[in-house]
């Protein structure tokens, strides 16, 4: 089969849903969110292995699409030149020696939470491929496409159970790989906007509750003989079947309160901040509450060819406050020991200012952040040089930071997992080692 097939049966897989709900049954279940719900089985728990790993039980992860610049955030350099600082400037920290940018003073209070990775380095300098390449840890191809962690994550641990799905992401663009070449059930329900929720979860309003079950059983008999003949054949039909019933689950379910923001009280909408990327990272904190394991939050806008210094006062205050608040909220209700908070993006931005008064793509080295989840707050992985434009000290693949969250989860992130066409993978690809160092 061609990958244009390919591509052409996923994309029928995913109005399937929606066109049968809306034609059939009167159902709302919108088409994009229907195909990721799952058949729920037991899950399999997470285990302590060597090196302090597996307290983990959910994980946050916040990426920051666009090329977050370091030397301006993660990474600062209080001696480097005019040319290469532009107005930055270093802040201290709630711990001796770690230094921050100033455009983080919320987050430099929580810094005895947090381990900041200073020697990451990439392949990769071009957008796509670079988020690709951090969420696999493998280049892209035209023929296959690689699961992001949250996939590997539910793949490798088994389905918890639960009527809410096991891996959610929150403004995530479309070239987002989800499952990959898995199964449609270890991938992500998307949320494209965290305040209106999960929308079109309810049976459409020209129905009542008899009504609707009557549909339900017509649609299973008229099901039952297609059921019979393709079904245990067939993956993609067997998705339809089990991604429908889990939607009409999950419409009954209270868990469906967990994407209602307006639950939240006042202080917790001031602790996260008005900022959409906020509210995302609010709904984050609400899913793991519930058992939720795997939520990501994209934040957008850090391509900063021109003008850094004006794009960081636009866009730095809506990061630090939500993530700030989020290490503090999670500590508070007793979640921060058992949620790993990871904050990634596809490469840094260039030490030297160009003539735009911007920075470029620069993958050869940036930071990134890990914080809970039985991560040692309060250290520095690895260094840079005094410009940060040389990893100096303990190199970070993308591979190594996606084996580093399986190790945190105390799943195998080096247990083979075969492709359609039988070819082998891993979470860590076939060279990434957790940084077992981060680990108390």
């Amino acid at each position: 089969m061609t990958t244009d097939h390919l591509k052409l049966d996923e994309l029928s897989r995913r109005g399937f849903l929606a066109t049968t709900a809306k034609s059939c049954f009167g159902l709302t279940i919108g088409g994009a969110a229907a195909n990721f719900f799952s058949s729920q089985n037991a899950s399999a728990a997470p285990k302590v292995i060597a090196g302090g790993g597996g307290q983990a039980k959910s994980v946050i992860y916040l990426f920051m699409s666009g090329g977050m610049t370091h030397i301006d955030t993660l990474d600062p350099k209080s001696g480097a030149s005019s040319e290469i600082l532009g107005g930055t400037k270093s802040i201290g920290t709630n711990v001796d020696g770690i230094q921050l940018g100033h455009s983080l003073p919320n987050l430099a209070k929580q810094m005895d939470k947090v381990a900041l990775i200073r020697s990451m380095t990439s392949t990769q300098g071009a957008h796509a491929q670079g988020r690709y390449f951090m969420r696999t840890g493998y280049s892209p191809r035209s023929s296959i496409v690689h699961p992001a962690p949250g996939a590997w994550t539910n793949q490798l641990m088994g389905e918890t159970g639960k009527q809410i799905p096991d891996y959610i992401t929150v403004n995530c663009g479309s070239g987002h790989p989800g499952a990959g070449f898995m199964e449609a059930k270890y991938g992500p329900l998307p949320i494209g906007d965290a305040m209106a929720g999960l929308q079109n979860s309810k049976p459409a309003k020209y129905t009542n509750e008899e009504q609707f079950h009557k549909q339900l059983d017509l649609r299973q008999q008229l099901d039952q003989e297609f059921d019979k003949k393709y079904a245990k054949g067939q993956k993609h039909v067997r998705d339809y079947s089990q991604a429908f019933e889990a939607a009409v689950k999950l419409m009954k379910s209270k868990d469906l309160e967990a994407f209602d923001l307006s639950q939240e009280g006042k202080a917790a909408h001031m602790l996260y901040g008005p900022s959409r990327f906020g509210k995302g990272v609010l709904l984050a904190r609400r899913l793991v509450e519930r058992g939720v394991r795997f939520v990501e939050v994209e934040y957008g806008g850090f391509d900063w060819h021109n003008d850094f210094a004006g794009e960081m006062e636009d866009k730095m205050p809506a990061l630090d406050q939500a993530l700030a608040g989020l290490l503090k909220d999670l500590e508070v209700k007793g979640l921060l020991d058992s949620t790993l908070v990871v904050l990634g993006t596809e490469f840094g931005r260039s030490p030297k200012i160009n003539s735009n008064a911007g920075r470029n793509h620069y993958p050869k080295a940036f930071s990134t952040l890990m914080a809970g989840g039985g991560i040692k707050g309060g250290q520095v992985y690895g260094s840079t040089d005094k410009t940060a434009s040389t990893v100096t000290k303990d190199k970070v693949s993308a591979p190594d930071f996606n084996a580093t969250i399986g190790h945190a989860l105390g799943i195998e992130h080096d247990k083979v997992v075969y492709s359609p066409s039988k070819r082998p993978f891993r979470m860590g690809a076939r060279e990434g080692k957790p940084i077992t160092k981060l680990f108390t």
